[in-house]
């Protein structure tokens, strides 16, 4: 008699689904600070918490698994996948505090966690959903544009982040069209007069007086140009690599009756006039130009400051040398594509290398905070208009990105450098004074 074994011909059934409930619990340590909850109906976290997460959607359930992480996050954010309850999408800083201190704590999921939710979920939810339009492509794809920090992709990638929409910018910076860090005198200021003073404190580290020649390189809508122009009598020229601020720029300046003492040209800081500028200003340039091109870059301004001339180099740097100097996925793909930053002692080493003098440094981060607080501010008090502007989308992607920036500032880990250096001669000559000649 033959025995044989028969396998059941019944198909294997796939586990229970997990719910979104369950996901949480099994890639989080402890009970999160705020409350999720799901379009399947599950929730996890304390019913009163302040701040919510709604998962809206499968494909947002798709967006966090297939990108964990900030990247993840954020697509499920801008499509509308992912809620956040209890702040106002133009200002979601308080969310963004509950989570970062520690509300919702990550963990990696066991084996057995991990194999159980994929049979559970099935590949089909593993598969990655299309990103939102608001997202640039990979860092891979962007070799067809060019090597980084080439021309062309440097011109890409400031198109990317400045050419929004110079209405859109007019709302969320105020009158001003000021896009780097403020100076505040006292907690009271208006954020134009922490702007005001911003210039201020440039023109009088510069030492700017009437018949002077300014260069302002990365000159965004020209508001360090006009405010030269126009308060200290110097004859200014900014260069901008985005078409839309020089356009608005040199209508402004047009219409302030300073022609005669301002200009903005659409123009490569690498192709700026040849010429000996009294002083040279670069407020938050060097965050786009990339670490390997510091020499060049430094040695691009030196050649066209006059032999005991000053730079004043203003820009966002890590807060210590051990940190990548490369952003995190979000602010790579929807804020500043290949952006760097480095550590000021970085720097500073860069601006010795390039043959200049260092002879002040000074670290304005709390201020930053405080300026980005204000163009928060600003993007819910004109949200309505800034949507009908931009769209839905990159209102979010702005909202999220500044308020994220504040507490990165809050919390030490970037900060905002001006460093003051003069192109001091082989005699040693820097027609630097004594003690510093400018108001604190």
């Amino acid at each position: 008699m033959t025995i044989t074994n028969k396998r059941s011909s019944a198909p294997r059934q796939r586990p229970p689904m997990p719910t979104v409930a369950d996901i949480v619990r099994a890639v989080t340590n402890g009970e999160p600070a705020v409350r999720i909850t799901a379009y399947d109906g599950s929730a996890v976290g304390p019913e009163t918490a302040a701040i919510g997460l709604h998962v809206a959607s499968e494909r947002g359930l798709s967006y966090l698994l297939t990108a964990p992480g900030d990247l993840g996050m954020a697509r499920a954010y801008v499509t509308g996948d992912l809620e956040l309850r209890g702040v106002h999408p133009g200002d979601p800083y308080e969310a963004l505090k509950v989570l970062g201190d520690g509300g919702l704590q990550l963990r990696m999921p066991s084996p057995a966690d991990a194999l159980r939710l994929v049979r559970g979920l099935g590949w089909e939810r593993l598969r990655p959903p299309p990103p939102p339009p608001q997202e640039h492509v990979p860092n891979w794809k962007r070799t067809l544009q060019g090597l980084r920090h080439g021309r062309g992709r440097d011109a890409e990638a400031i198109h990317h982040h400045y050419d929004v929409s110079n209405a859109f910018y007019e709302k969320v910076l105020g009158p001003s069209m000021t896009y780097t860090c403020a100076v505040f005198r006292s907690p009271s200021d208006t954020l134009e007069q922490a702007q005001a003073n911003k210039y201020d404190l440039v023109a009088g580290k510069l030492a700017l007086k009437p018949g002077m020649r300014l260069l302002d390189v990365g000159c965004g809508w020209g508001g360090m140009v006009r405010h030269a122009a126009r308060e200290y009598g110097v004859k200014a020229l900014g260069v901008t690599l985005s078409r839309e601020q020089a356009a608005w720029a040199q209508a402004a300046i047009e219409r302030e009756g300073l022609s005669h003492l301002a200009e903005v040209r659409h123009l490569d800081y690498r192709d700026a006039p040849l010429e000996h500028f009294d002083a040279i200003s670069s407020i938050g340039l060097t965050e786009h130009i990339g670490l390997r091109n510091y020499p060049v870059y430094f040695k691009t301004l030196r050649d066209r400051l006059k032999p005991g001339g000053r730079l004043l180099n203003h820009c966002i740097t890590r807060s210590d040398n051990r940190t990548s100097h490369r952003p995190g996925a979000f602010i790579d793909r929807y804020v500043f594509p290949d952006g760097e930053l480095a550590s000021p002692g970085k720097l500073v080493s860069a601006v010795h290398d390039a043959a200049f003098e260092v002879q002040h440094e000074e670290n304005l981060r709390v201020h930053y905070a405080h300026t980005l607080a204000g163009w928060n501010r600003n993007l819910v008090e004109h949200w309505d208009a800034c949507v009908d502007e931009v769209g839905i989308g990159t209102a979010r992607v702005w909202g999220l990105y500044m308020a994220g920036s504040r507490y990165a500032f809050e919390r030490n880990q970037i900060q905002l450098h001006q460093i003051l250096a003069t192109k001091t001669t082989r005699l040693g000559e820097s027609s630097f004074p004594l003690r510093p000649d400018w108001t604190p």
